[in-house]
């Protein structure tokens, strides 16, 4: 019998002589590469022969053993047929083998002899062994080979030639795998003597799988990964072997994310073919004993590790669910890769691990009660900290949505939780959450129609039945649970379709009856669905306003869900969703094309109709109720879809026979929007207007025009958007007459104040446009305008120049006519102006035109030198210039003439002009007529937009106005008109910037407004150049109007991206202008956080770093330390950037004495902490040190310096105390001296030896007060020397003069010693 075969730990080791000679190996292995190729094939042949015709146990013989290793040995060099031949032999003799395990079994049990047994036993045992160790060995080898001619046509890519495989390795692969975990899944205990088998062969199979799994081709052929993961599956749990494999296949999931969902499969499928989920209980439990904070420094092996425990729920839910206990303290951890990944497994185990109807009542309360656990946990998440994790958990909703898997009673909290996600900082979170709205509709419970009324009105009949039905409940019900029925009703899914309310018809009717759906519990359960879905339309209702936020958003992907909710909402009929759809119009203008592609999509898909009749009245309807905004950006679409072919014939036939009345019950408002629209698709496609213009005329302005005037304004837009062909017809058949019309319409009377303006508008525009000769019609307008105004005023009504004469004047003449007047003279001049620039445009095309076709006629062979010769002769002597130059000085004469009159002849839009001047100059008549003070004012700007010395002599007049106007609507209009004048004459407007920028500062909304629109158009246009005013556009974005913050942020978003940041270069400036304003300091932060978070470049955060603490230097003010320091505490910093800041210490370190500055550069750190690597980190931390150091010193200085000034302050304090005891001395000593006293004073004797006897005790006691009062200013008190005087001279002068007479003066004075020195003790003691 041959020795036992023992797995070597490599191929070589076979080769090795064992001591104990108790086992198999090579002792004569061949150098098969040394063979020749037919000696090769001949020796691989003769081992197959041998494998074939002889036992299957004949691989123990020594010598086909060392022959078969001499081939596994060296098998990649061997040639292809030869690597088949073997490989054949191998594996066929192992599949023979592995039957005959059966016939060993039965023969055990017939066979009285045992020895022989033993030895087939043995001989089955170890030929197993040596032919999964050959063709295990086998797979190895050739893997590794075909990885380094992977690797090598990688590294050689681009070569034409290239490795050719000659033969089809992976079939064979896949059928050698297979047979090897066919012989772990057959009985293999009677060979190993237990059902545990020998250790060498187990770890030997399982650690090569292991190492194919780490190969992603392999595990992209089925065969092999099916066969891989049946291996593993019966190793780890038919045989025991879990703690190796368990240790594999973490080692797998951690390193290798391809093969997570691979290894996951292996998993499931060990645990649904045994029975046995052993493997994925210890896997899972592992994965709970791991460290939380360990998956924060390996985040890809936390991705990993999440994937699979949601792949591992996902396969097996149950198996999942009693284990997940273990992993819910990892919701504590830092990693929210990890809490993702809980959340997801949550989410499948509450789709799918609770479904099982079987059991008894406690297992399916105790199954309840988890998922509720699970499901709050749920709930809890959607507040996690990490923004990804949010996301997470709201995508896991709208899974369980989409699964059903949410209860009525849960859906409206998800809702409400959902619709509060809209306003989450985090824009992944807020689209998850528009996400998760969407699917809530998609599937909600509650019908296909969702509106607020028909649920309350559905649900009021409901309470009223069962306010009918509840006197007639027997009395058994009573008795019973009242909720329990109710309850398991409520929390079901959904509701039988004899119990839904038809939701689609409003009810009206109080009185209508509504079906009968059975007893009380039934009807009590439909009403609470009823208030479920009430309550679901509701917050879906109140969540409109954030809806439309976000089509403001900056992120593309709200802007693209928010319109794909909104237009889900309208689908379902939820309250107010049709008016909010309006408001994506705007959004057609958007330069992200994603964007407007969103914004065209929902547009066709909410208007755009198979039945063109449809269609029309969708789109005229809109048009009916658009503004103006809206109208631009319908426009705008309408072009767009008509020029793609959306819009269709038919559906402009439509809107035709909408606008002749050809379809009833059209009305006049129906008509005049089916003609905006066809002007709108005029823009691009002209034709469109040109076969009904005798209609546009007839109907525009006929009698229908009266009772919808703005009719007439939009028959005004379709004329003006003919074809160059369609005018020249329209002047033939009908332009004395449309003239006359648009004549009549902007002198006459008929037209409504608030719609006149406009009307006329468009009605100059359209003669300038068509009209052969403008201007003389234009005149004839002008002169009857004016005697329609000033015809009226009597003749024999005195004239003369005083305030009351021109307010009589004004109201004979009525001021609205008078309004109307300057409106159309000032209009005329506005368009005459256009009308020239347009010829002179006109006649350089018509001149180039000419010229080019001049050329090509000279330029032949012939001319072509004569030709050059005089383009340059013409070139030197400046002909061409000369034309140019003399084209624009008659246009410059002509543009003169419209206001001033150039030949110094009487115009009259110039007379009209003057008068218009002296009128708004009158402020005591125009503030009498705010009106009229409109109207004059907007048409004096007009004029000064045509005029340049116009312009500049009415300057002052303009800003005065439009500081001091009361009317919000003069000063509104003037901003507007201010935004004009400097882009038509900028350096006339140069030295009124302060003045341009001081609108931002008005009390009026809309003034305000404008003014951030006209500053925003100026400086991103480079029209005006961003001075040192833009603090004010600044502050504009704390603005108390939404609206107005809007436009401010906006208009900084636009600047950042100019060049390389304006905003950067500003943003010091700003910083020192801002902390000099009153400003709240919340503001201050908020204004200068947006600013910053604008800045996006790291070289310009470093070089903001050393600009912002150079500041500090020249800075004394406490409130400007603090604002630079949080300042820096918002800028991004770097590496250079910590460094700068270290190294400009010296420039703020006299401000660390400040606790808010202080810790503003503490953030600084803490943020620096986290990037930091290690040597940078430890320069922080020394950074950090001497930054405390420095605080606290400065504070302890603050502090000497605070008690010395109170030290002074009680030193002057004591001082004042000693100033009227001097006083009191001077008339003594004067007396002494022998000065005369006062005449009103009475000079005692006595005073006068008292005043002796103190000036020899103050000679004498000088030096002990001088020694005194040095203590006395040690312990920081005022010296009493001046205390005893004043006492000296009052109490003890007065006792003398009293007592002692002048021979006793030398006791009196060493009495008045001791009484000095014991006011002294005592007024020491005291202070």
């Amino acid at each position: 019998m041959a020795p036992p075969f023992v797995f070597p730990q490599i191929l070589r080791a076979l080769e090795e002589d064992p001591e104990d000679n108790h086992r198999l190996f090579a002792q004569n292995p061949v150098d098969v590469t040394s063979l020749r190729p037919s000696d090769l094939e001949e020796f691989v042949k003769g081992v197959s022969f041998d494998l074939s015709d002889r036992e299957l146990f004949c691989i123990e013989d020594q010598d086909v053993f060392d022959r078969v290793y001499s081939l596994v040995r060296d098998f990649y060099t061997l040639p292809p047929s030869c690597k088949c031949n073997l490989v054949e032999s191998l594996r066929s003799n192992l599949s023979v083998l592995l039957p005959n395990v059966d016939s060993i079994s039965r023969s055990v049990q017939d066979q009285e002899d045992e020895v022989p047994i033993i030895d087939r036993i043995t001989s089955h045992r170890n030929a197993l062994k040596i032919y999964t160790f050959f063709l295990i060995t086998i797979i190895m080898t050739e893997e590794a080979h075909v990885s380094s001619v992977e690797s090598t046509k990688v590294a050689a890519r681009g070569r034409k030639k290239q490795v050719v495989q000659s033969w089809n390795w992976e079939p064979q692969r896949g059928r050698m795998l297979n047979l090897i975990a066919n012989s772990l899944e057959i009985n293999l205990s009677l060979l190993f003597g237990s059902s545990e088998l020998d250790e060498n062969y187990l770890s030997f199979i399982v650690k090569n799988s292991f190492s194919l799994f780490e190969n992603a081709a392999i595990l992209k052929d089925p065969e092999a990964k099916d066969a891989l993961c049946r291996i593993i599956g019966a190793s780890a749990t038919k045989y025991r072997y879990i703690v190796q494999s368990c240790a594999s296949v973490m080692h797998l999931i951690h390193k290798y994310d391809f093969a997570v969902v691979h290894v996951a499969d292996a998993v499931a499928r060990a645990e649904s073919k045994y029975s046995d989920g052993t493997l994925a209980v210890t896997i899972i439990r592992d994965i709970g004993r791991t460290d939380p904070k360990a998956y924060v420094k390996d985040t890809v092996g936390a991705d990993n590790v999440g994937r699979f425990l949601v792949e591992l729920a996902d396969r097996l839910p149950k198996v999942m669910s009693t284990n997940v206990g273990v992993l819910v303290p990892h919701f504590g951890g830092e990693s929210y890769k990890i809490r993702n990944a809980l959340v997801g497994v949550l989410g499948k185990l509450v789709a799918k691990a609770f479904n099982d109807a079987e059991g008894d009542v406690s297992s399916k309360s105790l199954r309840l009660r988890t998922k509720q656990a699970m499901l709050e946990i749920l709930l809890e998440r959607c507040r996690d900290v990490s923004a990804y994790t949010r996301s997470r958990v709201l995508q896991v909703w709208a899974e369980l949505c989409e699964e059903h898997s949410v209860s009525i009673g849960l859906w409206n909290e998800v809702a409400s939780i959902s619709a509060g996600r809209l306003e989450d900082k985090s824009a992944i979170v807020r689209k998850s959450a528009l996400n998760l709205l969407i699917t809530m509709l998609q599937h909600n419970p509650f019908g296909p129609q969702l509106r607020i009324a028909s649920f309350e009105a559905t649900l009021e009949q409901y309470k009223k039945k069962l306010n009918e039905l509840e006197p007639n409940r027997p009395t058994e019900d009573s008795s019973k649970e009242p909720t329990s029925d109710g309850d398991s009703c409520i929390g079901d899914d959904s509701l039988p379709d004899s119990c839904q309310p038809k939701n689609g018809e409003e009810i009206t009717e109080k009185d209508v009856s509504v079906p009968d759906i059975g007893n009380i519990e039934q009807t009590k359960a439909l009403i609470a669905s009823l208030e479920a879905g009430l309550s679901f339309s509701k917050c879906m209702s109140a969540s409109m306003p954030i809806f439309v936020q976000l089509m403001a958003s900056s992120s593309a992907s709200d802007v693209e869900n928010a319109i794909l909710l909104l237009m889900r909402c309208k689908q379902f009929q939820i309250d107010g969703a049709e008016a909010c759809l309006r408001k994506i119009l705007p959004l057609a203008f958007s330069q992200d094309k994603s964007i407007y592609e969103a914004v065209e999509n929902a547009f066709v898909s909410i208007y755009i109709k198979k039945n063109p009749v449809e269609t029309a009245r969708q789109l005229l309807n809109l048009a009916i109720d658009s503004n103006i905004g809206d109208q631009a950006a319908l426009e705008f679409i309408v072009n767009a879809l008509v020029s793609k072919g959306e819009i269709s014939s038919s559906t402009t036939s439509a809107l035709w026979d909408f606008f002749c009345f050809n379809i009833n019950g059209t009305t006049a408002e129906q008509s005049r929007g089916a003609l905006s629209i066809l002007c709108m698709a005029a823009k691009s496609s002209s034709r469109i207007l040109g076969s009904h213009i005798q209609d546009i005329i007839d109907i525009g302005f006929g009698r229908w025009a009266k009772v919808e005037p703005l009719l007439a304004r939009t028959a005004c837009t379709a004329i003006q958007r003919l074809s160059e062909e369609d005018r020249k017809k329209l002047l033939l058949s009908s332009g004395s007459r449309l003239f006359g019309i648009l004549e009549s319409l902007i002198t006459g009377n008929w037209l409504p104040e608030n719609i006149y303006y406009t009307t006329a508008d468009k009605a100059i525009s359209a003669i300038y446009m068509i009209h052969p000769t403008p201007e003389t019609l234009a005149a004839t307008i002008i002169k009857k305008s004016l005697s329609t105004v000033f015809d009226v005023v009597g003749q024999d009504q005195p004239q003369d120049d005083t305030d009351d004469s021109i307010v009589d004047f004004l109201t004979t003449v009525q001021v609205a006519k008078l309004s109307r007047f300057l409106f159309v003279v000032s209009h005329i001049a506005m368009n005459q102006l256009v009308y020239i620039e347009s010829c002179t445009q006109k006649i350089r095309r018509q001149k180039t035109k000419t010229d080019k076709a001049a050329a090509e006629s000279q330029n032949t062979e012939e001319n072509l030198g004569a030709t050059q010769e005089n383009n340059s002769i013409n070139a030197e002597l400046g002909l061409a210039a000369s034309d140019d130059a003399l084209l624009d000085t008659l246009a410059e004469r002509a543009e003169r003439e419209i206001v001033s009159g150039g030949s110094g002849e009487k115009n009259l839009i110039g007379d009209c002009a003057t008068f218009l001047s002296k009128l708004c100059r009158n402020f005591s008549v125009l503030q009498k007529h705010p009106e009229l003070q409109a109207s004059a004012m907007l048409a004096l700007c007009r004029c000064m937009i045509i005029d340049a010395s116009f312009c500049e002599s009415n300057l002052q007049l303009l800003f005065t106005v439009v500081e001091n106007a009361p009317s919000e609507v003069v000063r509104s209009n003037c901003t507007l008109s201010l935004g004009d004048l400097a882009v038509r004459f900028p350096n006339l407007l140069e030295p009124w910037t302060e003045n341009m920028y001081a609108r931002l500062r008005d009390t009026s909304v809309s003034v305000r407004k404008n003014a951030v629109l006209v500053l925003s158009h100026l400086i991103l246009n480079d029209m005006m150049k961003v001075k040192g005013h833009i603090n004010e556009m600044a502050i504009c974005i704390e603005d108390d109007v939404e609206r107005i913050s809007s436009l401010a942020k906006l208009f900084f978003h636009e600047l950042s991206k100019k060049g390389s940041n304006p905003i950067y270069n500003l943003l010091p400036d700003i910083l020192g202008q801002l902390s000099n304003r009153n400003l709240k300091r919340e503001s201050f932060c908020n204004v200068m956080q947006f600013l910053i978070g604008s800045i996006k470049k790291d070289k310009q955060m470093e070089a903001l770093v050393e600009k912002l603490c150079n500041r500090f230097s020249g800075v004394t003010d406490t409130k400007q330390w603090e604002y630079i320091s949080y300042s820096l505490s918002l800028l991004t910093f770097t590496e250079k950037g910590i460094k700068k800041l270290i190294e400009s210490f010296k420039s703020y370190e006299h401000a660390l004495a400040e606790d808010l500055v202080t810790e503003n550069f503490r953030s600084i750190i803490n943020k620096g902490k986290k990037f930091a690597k290690p040597e940078l980190k430890a320069c922080i931390e020394e950074f950090e040190e001497k930054l405390n150091k420095f605080h606290l010193e400065k504070k302890e200085q603050e502090e000497t310096a605070r008690n010395a000034q109170v030290h002074v302050e009680k030193t002057k304090n004591m001082e004042s105390l000693v100033v009227p005891s001097k006083v009191k001395e001077e008339p003594v000593e004067e007396y002494d001296e022998g000065e005369g006293a006062s005449d009103s004073e009475i000079v005692d004797p006595a005073m006068e030896e008292a005043g002796d006897s103190l000036k020899a005790s103050d000679s004498e006691e000088e030096p002990a007060m001088e020694e005194a009062g040095d203590n006395s200013e040690q312990s920081g008190t005022t010296s009493p020397h001046s205390l005893n005087q004043n006492t000296s001279g009052g109490e003890e002068s007065e006792s003398e003069s009293s007592n002692v007479k002048r021979g006793n003066r030398t006791e009196t004075s060493s009495k008045l010693r001791r009484s000095l020195r014991s006011v002294l003790v005592t007024a020491l003691v005291f202070i």
